[in-house]
């Protein structure tokens, strides 16, 4: 709790109270003052509107034990504690609670009125872990922002609502750490959404497409998320959350490169294991982009570079193809795309069966029949495997759409193809940015801080400051972890 409030109780004058609080809350945009004048006695209620259920309250206002009987017993029959002291009173609030106030008693009480989730949270099947929280975003984005609160529980989370759409308007919420990102980044994100006139916002993407720096990339700037725990991870460490009401993604931004690679399953196991599944994942990003191409350059320009012991076995696999190499690659990489999106449209039980069956009929066929190489279908698949390690679906979709140009350039040019489309992609990685940071930061911009958790994860408490590239108000996010450690600080 902040030092600010620590230790401190309410005025005990009722108007300084209240005048108190408010300004305590100011910057939480869904913070409500509730004043009603109950047996002629000014009282006021205190609670974050997402984190309770209002018909519940309204139904205890107008029940006759708090209109008709003694307003002393009526509250202390639902209050769970009475307190003075504002840090209680506040940490009360970020949990859920309601305050009742009345200019009676210098003391507060707080009681519970819980909300009701609109349907169940269950854990997004697109960003499934091993080990952690296995809740997830839902539609609501009341029932989205409780999430986030109850992960969070801290007074200077703040939420800044904005409606997007000129005929059906959409409610964006805005969410930061208000002493943790940097406000320049805060104030970007909302001048660039105030900028965004529609009559309609269909999805996040719509938003996403409208704010990111440079749309004609085809790399993904900003992060999508349906998890609360990767959500609060980010907020905490300095990024701006934008949520829908209507769509249970959450966008985060900014974001690097690396932001990508990273999973939450990484920071519930060990740091070495950790480290070596997220360098799992580069090497399968560089085997997604480049395995098709270079086989196909290989057989088509340098099959010189194969080893004596394979060319025999390869040979045999390609002599009888009627197809060049590239052809060859297209129509199994086309046929992957179309098991894969016919797999996603269809109901569970049918698209598992189609996955599997399909794969295994069509490449065994196609095979048989002479139409495409052993050596292509081992190629293809092992490339498809890559490409589904990646934790994220935006980056995954990326590096499958640039297998196919790179694979025309190493048809064209070889290994020359290859080494031009791969310059062209670092001059691009170099030149974009997300919200004006870089998108290859920690790298470029080098800042050794910032790469303790970017191609590897050291151990937690060696991290000890936030990402350097977000520019945060409050870098330093561990004081003191190992303190029974007589040797370390």
């Amino acid at each position: 709790m902040s030092a600010d409030i620590q230790n401190k109780r309410l005025p005990g004058d009722f108007e300084s109270a209240v005048r108190k609080m408010q300004e305590l809350m100011c910057v939480c945009g869904d913070f409500k003052i509730r004043r009603i004048k109950l047996q002629d006695r000014q009282t006021a209620f205190f609670y974050i509107e997402q984190m309770i259920e209002e018909q519940k309250l309204n139904e205890f206002l107008l029940s006759d034990s708090l209109q008709n009987g003694s307003l002393e017993e009526a509250m202390d029959a639902v209050s769970s504690a009475e307190t003075d002291e504002i840090r209680k009173i506040i940490d009360g609030i970020l949990a859920g609670q309601v305050v009742f106030l009345s200019d009676a008693s210098s003391k507060a009480k707080l009681f519970s009125v819980g909300q009701n989730p609109l349907r169940s949270i269950m854990e997004p099947e697109s960003e499934s872990i091993v080990r952690g929280a296995h809740d997830g975003f839902v539609e609501s984005l009341e029932t989205n922002i409780h999430q986030l609160r109850f992960h969070i529980q801290d007074r200077h989370l703040s939420v800044h609502y904005m409606d997007i759409g000129e005929r059906a308007k959409s409610k964006v919420a805005v969410i930061f750490v208000e002493n943790i990102a940097n406000p320049e980044i805060v104030e970007e994100v909302k001048r660039r959404l105030s900028y965004l006139r529609i009559d309609s916002v269909l999805a996040p993407g719509i938003i996403e497409e409208s704010i990111e720096d440079n749309s004609f990339s085809i790399f993904p700037q900003i992060v999508h998320t349906e998890r609360p725990d990767k959500a609060k991870a980010s907020v905490m460490e300095g990024c701006v959350l934008i949520m829908m009401d209507g769509s249970p993604s959450a966008l985060i931004a900014p974001i690097t490169f690396f932001s990508f690679f990273q999973s939450p399953d990484d920071y519930s196991t060990r740091w070495i294991s950790a480290s070596f599944l997220r360098v799992l994942r580069f090497f399968a990003f560089m085997i997604a982009i480049t395995l098709p191409a270079f086989y196909i350059a290989l057989i088509a320009f340098h099959f010189e570079v194969i080893p004596n012991d394979l060319i025999i076995t390869m040979k045999n696999s390609i002599v009888d193809i009627p197809f060049p190499p590239l052809i060859e690659a297209m129509i199994m990489e086309i046929t992957i795309e179309l098991i894969r999106e016919a797999g996603i449209r269809l109901p569970k039980p049918i698209s598992q069966t189609i996955g599997i069956v399909g794969g295994l009929v069509i490449g065994d066929a196609v095979v048989q029949a002479g139409l495409i190489s052993n050596m292509m279908i081992i190629v293809v698949a092992v490339t498809a495997v890559s490409s589904f390690v990646l934790p994220s679906y935006e980056m995954s979709t990326s590096i499958r759409t640039l297998r196919f140009p790179l694979m025309f350039l190493a048809s064209s040019f070889g290994f020359i193809g290859i080494g031009l489309g791969f310059g062209l992609i670092l001059m691009n990685l170099c030149k974009l940015e997300s919200l004006g940071v870089p998108y290859l930061s920690s790298l470029t911009p080098f800042h050794f801080s910032d790469l303790k958790d970017a191609f590897i994860r050291l151990p937690a408490w060696f991290i000890k400051r936030r990402p350097f590239y977000l520019r945060p108000q409050d870098s330093k996010q561990i004081k003191h972890v190992r303190g029974w450690r007589k040797n370390e600080d």
